[in-house]
């Protein structure tokens, strides 16, 4: 289908101006938005996500320039990266300000703030005037993310009062989480920014968090989330196949992701096998994160028993994926499946915490 009209964005944006729910396109994933300012609509959309109320959202706005109407207390920091990165899949971490409700925020004093990169996004928004969107992503809570409308619909039904259709997303995982503790910009959630990128923006001051700090909650940092009904499993290319004979013979259908030209097929291996089937994924980052969440949604439609993935690589331009690949698998793999979360440095970075990512807070 086309992007949305502008008729389409207008009666959306009237229509979330009422306290309606709304789902639509960003450069990352879909979100399901309601205004800010409509309690009944940021209730609705805890309550069709099946999600927590405490698990905070993230509040979606037009233009870097109302950075400090959503937060207070803004630092240097925090404009540095607006100005370099939104509109953009990054999504900063600050004390919300009065103007933010503590619905949005899961009853905490920080909220999430992020001006999407997608021309649908954007129209939306500017039509809501002065307004923000509170939006997770719109699926089931801990569910795969959608990257079309489709998956939209096929979550949600007519559960919601609009779809808004902008194509499939551009970047296809979460934006990237940013917090501050200090001088220091701090990942809580690696996406659509790698470290590197932020790194030189702030003159090399940017870590992953350890995870020790007090906590301030973010979205999609759960140890099982993104996942898929079918149950998946991490395994190193050289054990990839091995699994995947072994459940094979145990009747079992087998869906298995991996890098063709890596693969090294085993003996008796028919393409047209019916219950081993293998799926070849980009050997890009980029385009192996904007093919994902599709990948893994059209494995569960074909009902298999397994999901066996590759590992992916360890390093920077991976992290992000070996993030949701990881937390995709926390339901089925054991600890010695888990992948690592990127090349990391003992200096600047230090490894996420095993159970969830916070934001260290001082004071």
């Amino acid at each position: 289908m086309p992007p949305a009209s502008h008729r389409e964005i207008a009666a959306a944006a009237a229509l979330l101006k009422k306290g309606g729910v709304v789902a639509f396109p960003t450069e990352t994933v879909y979100g399901l938005g309601g205004e800010v300012s409509h309690p009944s609509a940021v209730a609705r959309i805890f309550e069709i996500k099946k999600r927590p109320v405490d698990h905070p959202l993230i509040v979606h706005f037009a233009d870097a320039s109302r950075l400090s109407h959503w937060a207070r207390e803004v630092p240097p920091q925090a404009w540095r990266l607006a100005e370099r990165f939104w509109p953009g899949p990054l999504t900063l971490i600050l004390p919300r300000s009065r103007h933010v409700p503590e619905n949005v925020t899961g009853g905490q004093d920080t909220v999430g703030l992020r001006v999407p990169d997608h021309p649908v996004a954007l129209a939306l928004l500017r039509e809501l005037g002065s307004g923000a969107l509170a939006a997770p992503s719109a699926n089931r809570f801990g569910h795969v993310s959608p990257t079309t409308a489709a998956h939209v619909r096929e979550e949600f039904g007519d559960e919601l009062d609009m779809i808004l259709d902008g194509g499939a997303c551009q970047v296809g995982l979460e934006s990237t989480i940013v917090g501050f503790d200090g001088q220091t910009a701090i990942i809580l959630r690696p996406g659509g920014i790698q470290l590197a990128a932020l790194a030189e923006v702030l003159d090399g001051n940017v870590v992953l968090s350890r995870g020790t700090e007090r906590s301030v909650r973010v979205p999609g940092a759960l140890p099982s989330h993104y996942a898929p009904a079918t149950p998946l499993e991490l395994l190193p290319a050289d054990h990839l196949w091995r699994h995947a004979l072994e459940l094979e013979a145990k009747g079992m259908r087998v869906a298995v992701m991996g890098w063709r030209r890596q693969q090294h097929f085993p003996p008796g291996y028919r393409p047209e096998n019916e219950s081993i089937v293998f799926s070849a994924m980009p050997e890009e980052p980029e385009e192996y994160a904007r093919q994902l969440y599709a990948t893994l949604r059209r494995f569960d439609r074909q009902h298999f028993d397994r999901l066996l993935v590759e590992t992916p690589p360890e390093t920077a331009a991976w992290m992000a994926i070996a993030d949701r690949l990881r937390r995709a698998s926390s339901r089925t793999c054991s600890g010695a499946n888990a992948v690592l979360t990127g090349e990391q440095s003992s200096s600047s970075v230090a490894r996420e915490d095993e159970n969830e990512t916070i934001y260290g807070q001082t004071g």
